[in-house]
């Protein structure tokens, strides 16, 4: 099956495991690669590289090999050895960076052929957050417009997409980023405005396919068919009218490009989701990012707390524990870890004080007694041994209990605890 997988964001993270391995399990045998090329020219390259294959081999169970390109200076046989390594392999994969350093080390080189040539027979090609920027036949500069503040303009795509498909789009994942807060970072940190100038100056022919966060968009090159996977939707969007595709849906190819261009049956596509053909028990959305899990396990703890479900508490613990874990080998987790690991100490606080205060209702435990020493004082009151019944009462207010008698009988209250 050769496919083309566009991946929103979220690459290396615990929620796009799933379909790494789903997709790995459905590629022929062969090698499995990783291109670094969007992140190379950080500092910490090497680092990256180690992280993203330990999350391959522990989140996903397959070893990647790593093709290095640009190069490595001074050594004429490295990139042929690359590019070996990129004939060889049937699923490859590149991710996080910079979509306009990957097209300067990409374009008129061998690289894109290479990748083109992984689909054609037969493998999987997985492109992700900056990397699934070059696919379009335009490519935004995602940091020089948002971080530098250059105008918007298109940059030149490698097309991989239209090569392989036919579709004619310029390619935004981050589609639904909310990064901004206050401000609209939305359509890969462009906003309504910034895109809404962009789309005028695409050609008429060309529309914008967006990923969203966490989400991938499967294409079935040889099934002529595309599927999206995760926790968003796909959204083809045509000069600010958009149509979106939910999880689990499946669009045929020859309807995307209609909607691409602007031209189904006759007509701009309606801005409402795809077909009917989308399933109705779409699963479960999966947290985005470790705080999601964080929020979840502090709730969860909370609700068992309320209910005395110790079990249920520690249960929570151990699930953000296991969560931290899971995102550690995140590529480029954020400070959100750290803000993780303080809600689990302060999970473990509250655990430790539980055990020093008793999980259950005091008043469970020592109720039937309670209950018993005001029978005993009410029979001695019937008796009129009001020395017995006084004494009784004296001590119980002398341990902290509060003794009510009233028309209907006594009760009792325990002191706060």
């Amino acid at each position: 099956m050769s496919r083309l997988v566009v991946m929103g964001s979220g690459e290396t993270a615990p929620t796009m495991a799933r379909i790494h391995r789903e997709l790995m399990a459905a590629t022929p045998p062969g090698q499995a690669v990783m291109l670094d090329t969007p992140f190379a020219f950080q500092m910490n390259r090497d680092e990256l590289v180690a992280r993203t294959r330990l999350y391959f081999a522990q989140s996903v169970g397959r070893e990647v090999d790593v093709v290095r390109w640009p190069p490595a200076a001074g050594d004429p046989a490295a990139g042929e050895r690359s590019l070996a390594l990129l004939d060889s392999a049937t699923w490859v994969f590149a991710g996080p960076g910079s979509p306009t350093y990957a097209l300067r080390c990409w374009r008129d080189t061998p690289v894109p052929a290479a990748l083109t040539a992984v689909v054609r027979r037969g493998g999987t090609l997985v492109m992700g957050s900056a990397a699934a920027v070059t696919l379009g036949s335009h490519a935004v500069p995602v940091y020089e417009i948002y971080k530098v503040g250059a105008d918007p303009v298109w940059e030149q795509g490698l097309d991989l997409l239209g090569g392989l498909t036919g579709l004619a789009a310029a390619v935004l994942p981050h589609y639904d980023n909310r990064e901004g807060g206050t401000h609209d970072t939305r359509f890969c940190y462009l906003g309504e405005l910034r895109l809404a100038a962009l789309e005028h100056q695409l050609p008429d022919e060309v529309g914008v396919l967006g990923v969203d966060e966490h989400t991938a968009a499967v294409i079935d090159v040889a099934g002529a068919s595309v599927r999206v996977l995760g926790n968003g939707r796909l959204s083809v969007r045509r000069r600010g009218v958009t149509t979106t595709c939910a999880p689990g849906s499946d669009i045929p190819l020859p309807r995307l490009d209609r909607l691409l261009g602007g031209d189904e049956n006759g007509s701009v596509a309606p801005a409402v989701p795809v077909g009917q053909g989308e399933p109705a028990d779409i699963p479960e959305v999966a947290p985005s990012s470790v705080r999601e899990d964080a929020d979840r396990a502090r709730s969860a703890f909370d609700a068992a707390l309320a209910r005395g479900d110790t079990p249920g508490s520690v249960a929570a613990v151990l699930a953000l524990e296991s969560a931290i874990a899971a995102w550690r080998a995140d590529t480029w987790q954020s400070g959100e870890l750290e803000d993780a690991r303080r809600v689990l100490r302060a999970l473990v606080v509250r655990l430790g004080d539980l055990a020093q205060a008793g999980a259950r209702d005091p008043g469970e435990v020592v109720g039937p007694y309670l209950d018993l020493l005001l029978e005993l004082r009410r029979s001695a009151r019937d008796r009129k041994d009001f020395t017995t019944s006084d004494l009784v009462r004296d001590r119980l207010v002398g341990l902290g209990v509060e003794v009510r008698d009233t028309a209907e009988g006594s009760s009792w209250r325990l002191p706060p605890v």
